[in-house]
């Protein structure tokens, strides 16, 4: 028995699978799931997701959410998500170099955090496009 994984998002169930290995953004890193892991609810960072089936690697970026791991079955309630295949790579590139910029020059508190957000939004979109690209 491989791991039982549903991803949903506030507009509708986004992948429902099953897969060998899961890696998740969390809030303080990333963290592995495999088959028999210890039940576990963590809270999710914005970043890119990936998901080994027996056939390939997925990857998705994840904007935030939360995950519940319990007896191989893996809940992923996600803010937002996105599969590399919908995400153009070069506006992905182009998004996340704009974003950088825009938070080494950011100033004051409200613009730094928005700043940050949006840099990571757009990382996570560049890194899952470089994973699909890259054949992981």
């Amino acid at each position: 028995m491989s791991l039982q994984i549903s991803i949903l998002t506030p507009e509708r169930p986004f992948w429902n699978g099953q897969a060998e290995e899961i890696i998740l953004p969390t809030e303080t890193g990333e963290m592995g799931v495999l088959k028999n892991h210890a039940p576990i609810i963590t809270g999710l960072d914005v970043g890119a997701m990936l998901i080994r089936t027996k056939e390939q690697w997925n990857s998705f970026a994840i904007m935030g959410g939360f995950a519940v791991v319990k007896k191989n079955q893996i809940t992923i309630l996600a803010n937002e998500a996105e599969s590399a295949e919908s995400i153009n790579p070069e506006e992905a590139q182009n998004a996340y170099e704009s974003a950088k910029k825009n938070l080494e020059t950011a100033e004051g508190v409200k613009q730094k955090v928005e700043a940050n957000f949006s840099f990571k939004r757009a990382k996570a979109r560049f890194q899952v496009v470089k994973v699909l690209n890259s054949g992981r």
